[in-house]
């Protein structure tokens, strides 16, 4: 179907003030205009249950408040409001996706959902697009070098990302929403606790007919999209020493995209799932430990082009925590196998596992904190990996912090790029080296922060010249080295009824080999907001700023920097009724995140919720 015009869509910027960025105990905060408490728990620094005081590394939450507010479909629209994050996407929320954290590729971020790994052994990394936001009760997001405590694929950081957890009584809430391009979303779940059993239960489903996503190319028609998802939690626990938990989700997404020079109505299916099952015991004051075993899967076709491709990865973990006074220790014994089944050609049924030893050491006397981890992992295919990370803290006064660290990372080369007709078998891992070092104020409602980092990667895996490989047309190859550095300034203030917050940052992600920036990567974005609570109201603004890129690693196509005002407000209508409204891109600003590819334009989105309290 023609259009008068091409229609725009844009990432979605609801105000949900940034967390600040720096490595040290009190950079974790979530994304709300509030000072963090320093009794919030994390466990993605260390795989360990830690609060805000005790954690070193840069890490930031961002909590289901915000979540709702924002009526985001995807996990990726959330993080992208989030400082250190971007992303690149081919047309709507459905299409395909990749998130870049602090300027690393989108397969150099580990993504766990509820401890489960969920990663592409095709295109390497997770598939954004349908990871469901409306399942979501928190995440958690550590920047920085991980594969001392998580194995491989942590080279620029990890993305945890939690469903919700049944408490206190039977409480059940439903929402619905209308948006542009004929948005539809609905949700109904319930969550609680009974006796020593907690559960909770989630079911989702949004429909949008879309826009053109490609238009002026191929076949001119609504790129629209249906998603189902759904997640449970189920938790029983023994005693005070033992509990067993299981976890489960599923999204089923059906999208439309235009297809190189189709006529066709072109679909690609996206099918995420995971399963979680764990046991913890506190075998004394001092002596924890876990045992689970997950499995993640990432299944992807598209109809009528005929590919598919299906990732399965499947885990176990045995930790354990000692606690002796000041001192924490830890050790893991890790075993990840993943499978790829890919239509090719030539068709591609291969595995391959890796078993990791992990070690860390923590101590913190609330002045000074240091953390120490080191893992070794024997991969079956290309051998042994250690890889290693220091941190330490220094708290000079109670409201000023400093912080150093280094870590070194890797990245296992895909089953497809060592399988496919384009693929190398004897290819290496990539490698990185990371150091940064951060400085953090906070007095009440005023924080400030600043983190400066650089990540020197090595035996880059790019695709490169006709080679060793069976196609004619290129092959992969450990040919490139990338350098990630950057700055990060954040800081939030309480000015009377209004919170103030902001984020910028200045970076330097560039291809070392050739001296040019990495596709898709701005120098400098940033984002400020305010909020109030006015009356029952609760309203407030955002801006986003985005500089020039490229779209091509030679630094020829140059996609145009932006700024996107967003508005949003909200207010109780009755007892347990929320009614919220949100106006994206005000402006209705005409811009690209990938050369080609439309954004929706403005968009308006209004959503009721019922939960009782």
């Amino acid at each position: 179907m023609p259009f008068a015009r091409p229609v725009r869509r844009t990432a979605r910027w609801i105000f949900a003030p940034s967390c600040a960025l720096v490595p040290c105990a009190l950079a974790a905060q979530t994304l709300l205009a509030q000072a963090p408490s320093l009794d919030t728990v994390i466990v993605t620094a260390t795989r360990v249950e830690q609060t805000l005081d005790e954690v070193v590394s840069d890490v930031s939450v961002v909590e289901r408040e915000t979540i709702e507010r924002s009526g985001a479909t995807t996990v990726a629209d959330l993080l992208a409001r989030t400082p250190g994050v971007e992303f690149s996407r081919n047309g709507g929320p459905a299409a395909n996706t990749s998130l870049f954290l602090r300027g690393g590729d989108n397969r150099h971020t580990a993504v766990f959902i509820d401890g489960v790994r969920v990663d592409s052994q095709a295109t390497g990394g997770a598939n954004w697009n349908a990871l469901p936001a409306s399942q979501i009760e928190r995440i958690e997001i550590l920047r920085g070098p991980a594969a001392a405590i998580y194995g491989s694929d942590a080279i620029a950081g990890v993305v945890q990302i939690f469903t919700r957890k049944g408490e206190g009584p039977f409480t059940p809430s439903i929402g619905v929403g209308l948006g542009s391009h004929h948005t539809r979303k609905a949700d109904v779940g319930f969550h609680g606790k009974s006796g020593a059993v907690d559960y909770a239960l989630s079911v989702g489903h949004q429909t949008s007919k879309g826009f053109d996503t490609r238009p002026g190319v191929g076949f001119a028609d609504r790129d629209g999209y249906r998603s189902t998802s759904a997640s449970a939690r189920l938790g029983w626990t023994l005693n005070d020493a033992h509990r067993l938990e299981a976890t489960a989700l599923t999204n089923d997404q059906n999208s439309q995209y235009d297809g190189f020079a189709s006529t066709a109505d072109d679909r690609a299916l996206n099918d995420v799932q995971t399963l979680g099952l764990s046991w913890s015991a506190r075998w004394s004051d001092a002596y924890r430990m876990r045992l689970s075993a997950n499995r993640g899967r990432d299944r992807y076709e598209t109809r009528p082009s005929p590919y598919f491709t299906d990732t399965k990865v499947q885990s176990y973990l045995w930790h354990h925590e000692l606690q002796l006074g000041a001192h924490r220790l830890t050790a893991a014994l890790e075993r990840r196998e993943d499978r790829l089944d890919n239509s090719g050609p030539p068709a591609i049924d291969a595995s391959r596992s890796q078993n990791g030893l992990a070690l860390g050491y923590g101590w913190s006397d609330r002045v000074h904190t240091v953390q120490l981890n080191v893992r070794h992992d024997d991969d079956s295919e290309f051998g042994g990996k250690t890889t290693g990370a220091a941190s330490y803290a220094f708290a000079f006064t109670p409201q000023w912090r400093a912080t150093v660290s280094a870590g070194t990372a890797f990245r296992a080369p895909t089953l497809y790029q060592r399988f496919s007709q384009y693929g190398v078998a004897d290819l290496k891992p990539e490698s990185s080296r990371n150091v940064e070092a951060g400085l953090r104020y906070a007095q009440g409602r005023s924080q400030f922060g600043v983190v400066v980092f650089r990540n020197e990667v090595t035996d880059l895996i790019n695709f490169g010249a006709p080679g060793p490989c069976a196609s004619a047309f290129g092959c992969y190859e450990n040919a490139g080295e990338a350098v990630l550095k950057g700055v990060t300034l954040s800081g939030a203030h309480r000015l009377g009824v209004v919170n103030l917050w902001g984020s910028v940052d200045f970076q330097k992600p560039l291809n070392a080999d050739t001296d040019r920036l990495l596709a898709r990567r701005a120098r400098r974005h940033a984002q400020v907001g305010a909020d109030a609570t006015l009356g029952a109201w609760t309203v407030g603004a955002d801006l986003k700023l985005v500089g020039e890129r490229f779209d091509n690693a030679a630094n020829t196509v140059r996609l145009g920097g932006y700024g996107l005002v967003s508005l949003h407000a909200s207010r109780p209508l009755a007892q347990d009724w929320t009614a919220l409204a949100r106006v994206d891109n005000l402006g209705d600003k005409d811009h690209e995140v990938a050369r080609t590819y439309a954004t929706g334009g403005r968009m308006v989105f209004v959503g009721l919720r019922w939960s009782p309290r």
